[in-house]
């Protein structure tokens, strides 16, 4: 969805040069003593580097969606959004620091974002790493040589984005204690002995030291443009050469390895999508924002930490040749972010695009036959389809021979899993639909000038007109929400789950590069991929940051606190336009909706399994929600074993990922659709009145 953006809303980029200018203003000096070390000469960006951010400052302000006065707001924006991402423990900096860089810095970043420079970014940069290098030379020595007494009533707050900096040297040493002690809890509950714990802790913090001493230019820089292009929208952002690279490799999903994207986040390699027919997809065992602390190679490798590392030294790390195993050491996204780590084992392979390909499976319940068509990604081989190839890759394509076979099956209703599709082709989300509509629009688009776009379904033939439900999870995002409030606003059928991700916006890759010269070859930049449109219902209503609403409400265990739209500070907000004309189908009322609610309400408070997982899920929120984790070994123990029991009972391990027993989700939407069913014969039976939609 990111990358395919219509023809029609791509416009031509004008750039303009912006002259330098200004030298960075001395630094606070630090507040307490600290251990001498080795002269290490400060970072400062290279000549390439500033002709990048000169590209990226114009492309900002005349392409970007959202137009963003350039004054001391944005200034600000900036400098908090980077000095979270540095230091986003608060762990690094004291209070005063801070204040000070404030004060130097917080109202000139406006005047060096128009001129494209990134010398404030480089001066804050350096005394980040001098901090960080003085953080991992006390951790190091602790691991040497401390002696924790586990059975203190202790705590460490995980959450500390609300929290104060700490005021002087001896609470960030404190702090910095406590880090280590859960550390080496988190250790000892799932690895080992305090000899094997102790070795482990020194070398990671040696190998720490030794990363820091070996910063670049590059580091500080993309750490710098990071704030400035999430300070327009999360989804805005700037690849370095190395990088980009990377990202093709990403995008061309040929490469063997895992199938997944990561991304940085503070000092964690963080999984930011699982690509379906990957390694990673087919095991179940990775999910999007796990965090990877540690990798290792083969069955019984050592495995090397990486936090601090970066991002494209992590990625060479995890690919390797095809059959090969390699073990990632987690924090799942699933416990909060919490310890301990856990050890997953993954085999090295290609994107399996059989595995990619939207695929059937037939329910029995209460005498009815029911249909699911999963659908992992809306795909589409762009390339095949140009050459005008026979049987290309295609959702749409897929979904309409699927439907073909249920038909023959004699299905009386179909389930459309969307639970964690993040997305895909724009044009086979328009296609899809309009194998369950007559015609119509399906999409409006508006781009940064106020344009509007209607994409339509043209074609006018039903694949299926029976009852139909659509299931959504909070990974559902773009692509699959367009489609999921099409058949929801043309009353096509009920929508059931939790609220999707809330991604309603268009991005286009922008490649960065100077024009040849009199004397110079043509220099790569990189690339900045920019958020130019966004997505709004038929109905008006934006996607953006609100996603989809189920009409019937089934939790999943996701952690909703931090997942999806409404988590990014500078997330585009929802809005709406004017509605377009569409002629509702009003398969299914309101009153069937509400009745259809009722039911499963009902039904759910008479169900054993309903209630000991709404039960389990309720417990499992309260440890995320917790900002307190304990480092008293009896309470950490006792949380974490309760974590484990939710885990076994309700999440799917690599041998039953096509278990549908225990997909709690997936029976709760077949019970719905039984009653949808039921619901249909009587009214066709005379039985029940029948009342249309009312579109708003």
């Amino acid at each position: 969805m990111d990358y395919h953006a219509p023809a029609i809303i791509r416009k031509s980029l004008i750039v303009v040069i912006v002259s330098l200018g200004c030298s960075a203003p001395t630094l606070a000096k630090k507040t307490g003593p600290v251990r001498p070390a080795a002269a290490v000469l400060p970072l400062r960006p290279t000549e390439t580097q500033l002709a990048a951010g000169r590209y990226v400052t114009q492309y900002l302000q005349k392409n970007h969606y959202r137009k963003v006065p350039v004054n001391d707001s944005l200034s600000q924006q900036i400098f908090r959004r980077y000095i979270e991402h540095l230091d986003g423990s608060k762990s690094y900096f004291l209070a005063g620091e801070v204040s000070a860089l404030r004060t130097a810095y917080g109202n000139r970043l406006d005047n060096e974002f128009l001129e494209g420079r990134s010398t404030t970014g480089f001066a804050i940069y350096n005394q980040f790493l001098r901090r960080s290098r003085e953080k991992m030379r006390f951790m190091k020595v602790m691991a040497d040589t401390v002696r924790f007494d586990f059975t203190r009533p202790e705590s460490l707050d995980l959450d500390r984005k609300n929290d104060p900096w700490p005021a002087d040297w001896s609470q960030l040493r404190a702090l910095w204690k406590k880090e280590l002690k859960y550390q080496w809890l988190s250790m000892k509950y799932s690895e080992g002995s305090e000899k094997s714990i102790r070795t482990e802790l020194s070398k990671t913090y040696a190998n720490r030291l030794k990363l820091l001493s070996q910063q670049k230019s590059d580091d500080a820089f993309q750490a710098y443009m990071y704030a400035v292009t999430t300070s327009f929208d999360p989804h805005t952002s700037y690849f370095s050469p190395d990088e980009f690279e990377n990202f093709q490799i990403d995008l061309s999903r040929s490469l063997e390895g895992i199938g997944a994207k990561l991304q940085m986040e503070s000092e964690y390699t963080v999984v930011n999508e699982v690509i379906p027919g990957g390694p990673a997809f087919r095991s179940n065992l990775l999910k999007k924002s796990d965090r990877i602390i540690g990798v290792g190679q083969g069955a019984a490798g050592e495995i090397v930490d990486v936090r601090g590392w970066r991002i494209n030294d992590v990625v060479k790390l995890i690919r390797g040749s095809k059959g090969t195993v390699i073990r990632l050491k987690i924090y799942p996204a699933s416990q909060g972010g919490r310890g301990p780590a856990k050890v997953v084992q993954l085999v090295r392979d290609k994107v399996d695009l059989q595995e990619q390909a939207a695929r059937k499976s037939l329910i029995d319940l209460d005498g009815h036959k029911i249909g699911v068509i999963s659908i992992p990604s809306f795909y589409l081989d762009f390339e095949a389809q140009k050459l005008n190839a026979n049987n290309f890759n295609s959702t749409t394509r897929d979904v309409a021979r699927i439907l073909q076979d249920l038909n023959v099956a004699g299905v009386e209703g179909v389930i459309i899993d969307l639970r964690d599709n993040g997305g895909g082709s724009l044009e086979e989300a328009v296609n899809v639909t309009g194998l369950f509509i007559p015609s119509g629009p399906v999409v409006q688009i508006s781009n940064s000038s106020g344009g509007k776009m209607v994409l339509r379904d043209e074609d006018k033939r039903v694949m299926y007109g029976g009852p139909l439900a659509v299931l959504v999870n909070r990974y559902s995002a773009s692509a699959s929400e367009i489609f999921a409030a099409a058949v929801q606003d043309y009353g096509r059928g009920v929508i059931v789950g939790e609220q999707t991700f809330g991604k309603g916006t268009v991005q286009s890759l922008v490649k960065l590069s100077r024009p040849f010269g009199f004397l110079s070859k043509q220099t790569e930049l990189g690339q900045l991929k920019l958020t130019i449109a966004k997505f709004y219902r038929i109905s008006g209503g934006s996607t953006q940051h609100k996603g989809v609403s189920p009409d019937i409400a089934i939790p999943s265990l996701i952690d909703n606190s931090s997942i999806g739209e409404n988590t990014y500070s500078s997330s585009l907000p929802w809005s709406t336009i004017s509605r377009t004309f569409y002629r509702p189908v009003s398969d299914i009322s309101r009153d069937d909706i509400l009745q259809l609610r009722q039911n499963y309400h009902a039904a759910s408070l008479q169900n054993r399994t309903s209630r000991e997982y709404l039960r389990d899920l309720g417990i499992l929120n309260r440890i995320r929600k917790r900002k307190l984790v304990a480092l008293n070994e009896a309470a950490y123990k006792a949380e974490n074993e309760e974590l484990k029991r939710i885990e076994k009972r309700w999440m799917n391990e690599p041998d039953s990922v096509r278990d549908s027993s225990r997909d709690f989700m997936l029976n709760r939407s077949a019970e719905i659709m039984s009653r949808l069913v039921e619901l249909k014969k009587s009214r066709q039976a005379g039985a029940l009145p029948r009342r249309t939609l009312s579109v708003n």
